[in-house]
């Protein structure tokens, strides 16, 4: 009999599942439709379509550890940022390194996160990229494109973030981290601007390790133009410590021409000339 019940059962549960019936029209559960937006048709057609790059911007949990605030940013900040992120950053090296370059050598995400990353040791996070794969970026909020060194900054998070995709790629020689193999800390956020320079370091950050001295040194060339690059590591008063960074500045260049093809001089001169097309 128990047999005979669970036979019957399973029958009435498969007839259930096979009845194509529609639902009532007075039904109180409706089929969702989601319409697509102006924005997400921006996305689709300047971030998807050309180079397999999509663009999240509603904040989900599982993408992000827990136990932090995070929140979407507001949505009419989304375009705008993205609007200068494929300016400043796809576009010039598009123009530098030609037509595949983004879209062989990208992320296949970027997150858009509202506010700040705050970490348990007080730092912020501004970014950060994911095994190659995602940009997540912090505090879109915040864009003010008459705010020029908040905006310049939001595009050194990117460059760097970016540089680690490409060294993910091609990796720089292990030479780059003798340069100052010494001043590499774990407390790098307790260190001063001007003392990191005459360390030999760009900023307090490039003193984590050799990764993010990579990085900080790209994203640093590619933040400003020649002419400030070179005043800033002039005004350097530690000799060793200036000698220090030139010796990397010339690293990267020849990673980047060697490994890439890629001039760096000519991509800060064309980053820097996207950027002052959209500071206000």
């Amino acid at each position: 009999m128990k047999k005979l019940y669970i036979t019957a059962v399973l029958a009435l549960s498969l007839a259930a599942c096979n009845n194509k019936e529609n639902l009532d029209p007075e039904s109180v559960i409706q089929p969702r439709v989601t319409a697509k937006t102006p924005l997400d048709t921006y996305i689709y057609d300047n971030f998807q379509r050309p180079y397999n790059i999509i663009v999240t911007y509603n904040y989900i949990d599982a993408d992000f550890e827990m136990g932090k605030y995070f929140y979407p940013p507001t949505e009419a900040k989304v375009q705008p940022m993205l609007e200068i992120v494929k300016k400043v950053w796809i576009d010039a090296y598009t123009q530098v390194a030609g037509q595949d370059f983004i879209k062989s050598i990208a992320p296949r995400q970027i997150s858009l996160i509202g506010g700040y990353n705050v970490n348990s040791d007080g730092t912020i996070t501004l970014g950060f990229a994911d095994s190659g794969m995602k940009i997540t970026l912090f505090n879109v909020d915040q864009l003010d494109t008459h705010n020029h060194s908040g905006t310049r900054q939001y595009f050194h998070t990117i460059q760097h973030e970016y540089c680690h995709i490409i060294n993910q790629k091609k990796p720089y020689s292990s030479e780059y981290g003798k340069i100052t193999p010494s001043g590499y800390t774990a407390n790098w956020y307790n260190v001063r601007e001007a003392d990191a320079n005459a360390a030999g370091f760009i900023t307090p950050y490039s003193m984590l390790n050799d990764i993010e001295d990579f990085a900080e040194m790209t994203s640093g060339m590619l933040s400003m133009s020649k002419t400030a690059w070179d005043a800033k590591i002039n005004a350097i008063s530690s000799a060793t410590g200036k000698e220090a960074i030139r010796k990397k500045e010339a690293f990267v260049v020849a990673y980047f021409k060697s490994e890439w093809g890629i001039d760096i001089y000519q991509l800060q001169a064309k980053v820097e000339q996207q950027m002052l097309s959209v500071l206000q």
